[in-house]
C-alpha cells in the first residue's frame, strides 16, 4: 500500500527520510548491534543520541546557555500542573484562553493558587486571538501564560502578548519549530513533540534557569519538579528514549534543509495554496478572522454537517486521510506540519475544486 496524506493533528506525519533512517537502524544502530529501543539509556552510544539532540535543537531555535533544555515524559498536559507547581511563587499567575488546551491548563492552574483569566476568545468560539497590546496584568503575577498555537480552532499568536514584565510561559505543541523564535522573549516554551517533531510520548521544556530552583510549591513530587530533570540531564530516571531519538533525526532533517527561517517560508507557501482556495470557494469556508490564522491548522466548514460527513468520507477513500474536524468545532481541519510536502497540499486542494464541481 502506498503511504496516504496524513492531515492529522497530531500524532502527526513525519518526514519519510526521518522514517527510512529509523528503519534502516531499527535492528542494529551503528554497529551497537542493536535497537535503540532496547539500548540502555545509561550507554556511551545513547549519551551521544540526547546530547546531540539538544545542541541540534539549541542550534535551530539559537537557545541562550542560560537555558536549560529539558526532555521529559507526561505530554504537554502535565505541565498544565508543573507549571503552577514550579512556578507560581505568589500564587498567582495570569492566563489568556485561545482554546481549549489553554482553558485546561487554567483549570488545573487554578488548583494550586489564582489563575486570572485575563483574555478569552471564547464568545466566538476561539476563532480570533484577543488583542493583548494592554491586558490587566496582575501586579504580583508569577507569570503570563498562553497556547501559542491552537490546534483545535487553528488560531496563532503572531504577535506576542505584552505581559508588562512579567515572565511568558507558552505551549508552543503545535507550532514547534514551525518558524524562527526568539527565545529570550519567554520565560518558558515547551510542547509535545507528537504534532510537528516526533512520537508521542515526549514533551520538551526550555526554561530560563533562574526559574528552575528548589523553591516549589509544599507537595511537589520529585518527578515533578524542574530542578530533578535540570539536574540530571533529562535522565533521573529512563527517559522516552526512542522518541528522544527520533526528535533528533527530525531535528537533523530540519537543520539539512535550511533552518527554522527556511521552514517557516515553506509553511507559508504550503499554507497561502490551501488558504487562497478556501477564500475564493463557493463550498468550502475557513472558520478563522485571517490575521490570526495559523501555519499548521487549517479548519475549514461546508456550512452543512451532512455535506462535511460527505466530503470527509470521499477524502478518506481518495488517501486524504484524518480531515474530520475536532468536535468543538465541527467540519474539517487539515493539519499541514513541517513534514507535509507541498505536494500533499496541492492535491488536497485538488481534490476539493474536482469536489465542489459535483455539488
Amino acid at each position: 500500500m502506498s503511504r496516504v496524506y496524513n492531515f492529522s493533528a497530531g500524532p502527526a506525519v513525519l518526514p519519510e527520510s526521518v522514517l527510512q533512517e529509523a528503519a534502516d537502524e531499527m535492528l542494529d544502530y551503528r554497529g551497537t548491534g542493536m535497537s535503540v529501543m532496547e539500548m540502555s539509556h545509561r550507554s556511551k552510544a545513547y549519551q551521544q543520541i540526547i546530547d546531540e539532540a539538544e545542541a541540534d535543537l539549541r542550534t535551530l531555535m539559537g537557545i541562550p546557555d542560560n537555558y536549560k533544555v529539558l526532555f521529559m515524559q507526561g505530554g504537554a498536559s502535565q505541565q498544565f500542573a508543573m507549571i503552577p507547581m514550579n512556578l507560581m511563587k505568589n500564587k498567582v499567575a495570569d492566563y489568556i484562553i485561545t482554546g481549549q488546551w489553554a482553558k485546561k491548563a487554567y483549570q488545573e492552574a487554578k488548583m494550586y493558587g489564582q489563575a486570572n483569566a485575563v483574555a478569552s476568545s471564547a464568545d466566538k468560539t476561539f476563532s480570533y486571538i484577543p488583542d493583548c497590546s494592554d491586558l490587566p496584568i496582575s501586579e504580583n503575577a508569577d507569570y503570563v501564560y498562553i497556547c501559542e498555537n491552537n490546534t483545535i480552532y487553528g488560531t496563532k499568536f503572531w504577535k506576542l502578548p505584552n505581559t508588562k514584565g512579567k515572565d511568558l510561559v507558552s505551549d508552543v505543541s503545535s507550532c514547534f519549530l514551525s518558524e524562527p523564535v526568539d527565545v529570550t522573549k519567554y520565560g518558558m516554551i515547551y510542547g509535545g513533540v507528537q504534532k510537528n517533531i516526533g512520537p508521542a510520548g515526549v514533551v520538551i521544556a526550555i526554561i530560563r534557569e533562574d526559574l528552575i530552583t528548589e523553591d516549589v510549591l509544599p507537595g511537589t513530587p520529585t518527578m515533578l519538579r524542574y530542578k530533578t530533570h535540570a539536574d540530571n540531564g533529562s535522565m533521573y530516571n529512563t527517559p522516552p528514549a526512542y522518541g528522544i531519538y527520533i526528535c533528533g533525526k527530525v531535528f537533523k532533517w530540519l537543520l539539512r534543509n535550511g533552518g527554522l527561517a527556511e521552514m517557516k517560508a515553506y509553511n507559508e507557501k504550503k499554507a497561502a495554496i490551501l488558504y487562497d482556495y478556501l477564500d475564493s470557494s463557493r463550498l468550502f469556508h475557513g472558520t478563522v478572522v485571517k490575521k490570526d490564522r495559523s501555519l499548521m491548522n487549517v479548519p475549514f466548514v461546508t456550512g452543512d454537517a451532512d455535506q462535511d460527513a460527505k466530503f470527509v468520507k470521499a477524502a478518506t477513500e481518495a488517501g486524504f486521510v484524518n480531515l474530520k474536524g475536532h468536535r468543538t468545532v465541527g467540519g474539517m481541519r487539515a493539519s499541514i506540519y513541517n513534514a507535509m510536502p507541498i505536494e500533499g497540499v496541492k492535491a488536497l486542494v485538488g481534490f476539493m475544486e474536482k469536489y465542489e464541481k459535483t455539488i
